[in-house]
């Protein structure tokens, strides 16, 4: 497949004006006309080698961040919201959304933001909300929602938080250290930890100074949650320090959001940025070699391995999802060109939802999406017992992929005939964003598509994509 150009005129024009560069002064130093660089600011032309090479030279530049798949995350986002059928008739171009990403990236999250308030404005009159009346029924992005879009297009890594994290782990002489570690920290804050037998995972008791990890827990989870009581307790100024920059528009999106940080610490201190990126490139991203060594879950490995965006040492670029039984998405995030449906389930024709057959093994899937982009997928179901009888058992499965052409970093690429095209199997976003015409699986009709419906003839679908 022929290689994609590099539009990246947003992030030129962004290092311009870090370095306080005039356009002229900018042309020069890169080696290319004003006109040139006027033309690849605006994107009317892909940034050239010749100019990303210079980027690096001259400015210290990490060239991955030009492609960094923001913009493919908004036109992503921003093609679903104008399928819905508010906008019929007013679909534009894909290469104007593209372009609005590209260009306009503060206007394209600002009509993606502006679309929830409408959606959570038709819901309440759905549901006959007598709080429409009320100030606080305005319609905003849930707090929920709101966080989810934090870690998005924070591309699911968080600086200052992850290198606290390592910094914090480098105490451990060896991985499986660092639940002494943990223990240790949180006596220091004055905190006893006690291995109790209960349903709750966590509870801290603040007045009598105890920290109770119920022992149903999976040692792993308990080591999880002993880290995270480290970032709320140890790291809070941090943590606090992140939500004031990210301005959330409710105390609850703030709450919210602090635990997810306080998650994301406990990751990155069970699974080290530096130690576990060269292991992880050392064994070929195998899951339960990672998890073995490091003391982890597989969803925790493989959530990881999607996290791994650091500026000037990145890892191999991943997606990440986790559903339900219904299908729902729970977790997701993407460092590839694959978003998900931000409304909605996955495509069914995905692997993810087969791992639920299979329990406890992993799914290999070769797919192919409408745009021609040939990822690698593995699955695998992750099932959650309370640890006690009687108590009701937790299904989800994941999965964790990234484009063909990092396969052979990957030992589940193994074997797989990757130059057959039959080999892949097609798979979509969302039905109602799926341009595919014969999918045999189609829930509902895209929506930006003309049906034909014959009386005389029945297929699989009751009309025909036109």
């Amino acid at each position: 497949m022929a290689s994609q150009k590099l539009y990246a005129g947003a992030k030129l024009r962004e290092q311009r004006l870090k370095v306080g560069s005039t356009q002229k002064d900018f042309a020069s130093r890169l080696g290319v006309s004003l006109p040139y660089l006027n033309q690849m600011e605006n994107n009317n032309r892909p940034v050239s080698t010749t100019v990303v090479l210079a980027l690096a030279s001259e400015f210290g530049m990490d060239v991955t961040e030009l492609s960094s798949g923001d913009s493919e995350r908004l036109a992503s986002d921003m093609n679903e919201v104008l399928t819905d059928p508010l906008f019929a008739g007013l679909m534009p171009a894909l290469a104007d959304v593209r372009l609005t990403a590209s260009n306009a990236p503060g206007l394209a999250r600002a009509f993606i933001a502006l679309h929830q308030g409408y959606r959570q404005a038709q819901e309440r009159l759905t549901s006959l909300d007598e709080a429409l009346g009320r100030e606080d029924a305005r319609p905003t992005p849930s707090p929920w929602e709101e966080v989810r879009d934090f870690f998005h297009y924070c591309d699911n890594y968080i600086d200052a938080v992850d290198r606290a994290a390592e910094h914090f782990a480098a105490r451990a002489q060896v991985p499986a250290d660092i639940r002494a570690v943990a223990i240790e920290a949180l006596a220091s804050f004055g905190l006893t930890v006690s291995f109790t037998e209960m349903d709750a995972l966590r509870l801290l008791e603040p007045e009598r100074g105890i920290l109770h990890i119920s022992t149903r827990a999976h040692p792993q989870t308990q080591t999880f949650q002993l880290l995270l009581q480290v970032a709320l307790t140890q790291n809070n100024t941090l943590l606090e320090a992140t939500l004031d920059l990210a301005r959330f528009h409710s105390p609850a999106a703030r709450d919210i959001a602090k635990i997810g940080l306080a998650n994301y610490f406990a990751g990155a201190a069970l699974l080290p940025y530096g130690l576990f990126q060269a292991r992880a490139q050392a064994c070929h991203h195998d899951l339960e070699v990672l998890a073995q060594h490091f003391g982890a879950s597989i969803e925790q490995v493989a959530h990881r391995l999607s996290t791994l965006q650091r500026p000037g040492a990145k890892g191999l670029p991943f997606f990440f999802v986790r559903v339900d039984q219904a299908g729902t998405i729970t977790k997701r995030h993407s460092a590839t060109r694959l978003q998900f449906a931000r409304f909605g389930g996955a495509c069914p024709l995905w692997n993810v939802h087969r791992a639920f057959e299979t329990p406890g093994q992993f799914l290999r899937q070769l797919a192919e999406t409408p745009d021609g982009v040939r990822y690698i997928s593995i699955a695998r179901d992750i099932s959650k017992s309370s640890g006690r009888y009687g108590a009701p058992m937790r299904r989800f499965a994941i999965a964790l992929g990234c484009e063909v052409r990092h396969a052979s970093q990957l030992i589940y690429a193994d074997g797989l005939d990757l130059s057959r095209d039959t080999a892949f199997e097609p798979i979509g976003i969302s039905c109602r964003i799926c341009a595919r015409k014969d999918c045999h699986q189609r829930a509902v009709p895209p929506l930006e598509r003309n049906l034909v419906v014959d009386p005389d003839r029945r297929d699989v679908l009751p009309y025909r994509v036109d």
